[in-house]
């Protein structure tokens, strides 16, 4: 998220009562996760098995609930709750709305058609000559190109699916970022796609997904990437252009997917998996490999 302002380290430090380290003056732009954080914004960290990723992270700022060696050029924001502190943060500069109130701010193109049942929240951009279904859903600062269609009940910008254990119960992080989806892409029917916590989930241009399927926070679909029915893609994924998804492939979080890798049908992503080749299997391997692994094991 980047603020509409940059702002300072005493302005941040004194909203949310946390110690600094660094030059009050030193300049903040926003906020963002670990794995898009970049120069200027802070990052937060609560756990010292991730301080040295934080530390050393493109973050400039780093709220953490420990006072540590400050990295040079970086300042530190020390609070006794960052997780808390984060939110604080975030909800302080993006008003989170949830369709109580409408405001819209609504942007259309040329040629665009819209069903009266669809449901739009505040500040959403959707370009020239696309169709969107009933029953669609496009929440907060939704982004959509040209030429996109979005068919009947598919939901664009809900919550993030990303919580903490706090006292027994579950503590949200809660989501301001958003949906961009680029120009000439197909959505089907009754899929999800997740807004981004702090930064933006991304459907690429000429990207072309099928019914019942769901893309978590802040994971950027390349371009001309098709995704068969049933696919559920965790938070935080990169799957690079021309992919191919088949049915009810799962991928856990954080995972990267090679330009032009085909993802045959049920295969299980757990890791990093290289472009132009072909994955099948609970654990992603080659499925040249695996036919070789069931021909030995037939052979036993």
């Amino acid at each position: 998220m980047t603020f509409n302002q940059p702002q300072t380290l005493r302005n941040i430090a004194d909203l949310i009562g946390a110690q600094m380290i660094g030059d009050e003056n030193f300049p903040v732009l926003g906020t963002n996760e670990i794995h898009r954080v970049k120069a200027g914004e802070i990052v937060f960290v609560n756990h010292p098995k991730y301080y040295d990723k934080a530390l050393n992270s493109a973050a400039t700022i780093i709220l953490i609930d420990k006072v540590v060696d400050c990295p040079e050029g970086k300042a530190l924001l020390v609070s006794d709750d960052p997780f808390r502190d984060f939110n604080k943060i975030n909800t302080h500069f993006t008003k989170i709305y949830n369709f109580t109130e409408e405001l819209h701010d609504l942007e259309v193109g040329e040629g665009t058609r819209i069903h009266p049942s669809a449901v739009i929240g505040n500040e959403v951009k959707i370009g020239k000559n696309s169709i969107i279904f009933p029953n669609v859903v496009i929440g907060d600062r939704t982004i959509i190109g040209d030429n996109v269609i979005i068919q009947s009940g598919t939901v664009l910008g809900g919550d993030a699916f990303y919580y903490r254990k706090l006292n027994g119960n579950f503590d949200r992080l809660i989501s301001v970022g958003n949906v961009i989806i680029e120009d000439n892409v197909e959505i089907g029917n009754n899929c999800t796609i997740d807004r981004g916590v702090t930064d933006s989930t991304i459907i690429g241009e000429g990207s072309i997904l099928d019914n019942l399927i769901q893309i978590g926070h802040d994971t950027i679909i390349g371009k001309k990437v098709l995704i068969a029915s049933h696919a559920a893609i965790a938070g935080c994924c990169v799957i690079e252009d021309e992919v191919t998804v088949w049915g009810q492939v799962g991928m856990a979080s954080g995972n990267r997917v090679g330009k032009g890798a085909v993802l045959l049908g049920k295969t299980g992503v757990n890791k990093d998996l290289e472009g132009g080749k072909t994955y099948f299997g609970q654990l992603a391997e080659e499925f040249r490999d695996y036919l070789r692994k069931e021909v030995k094991l037939k052979n036993l």
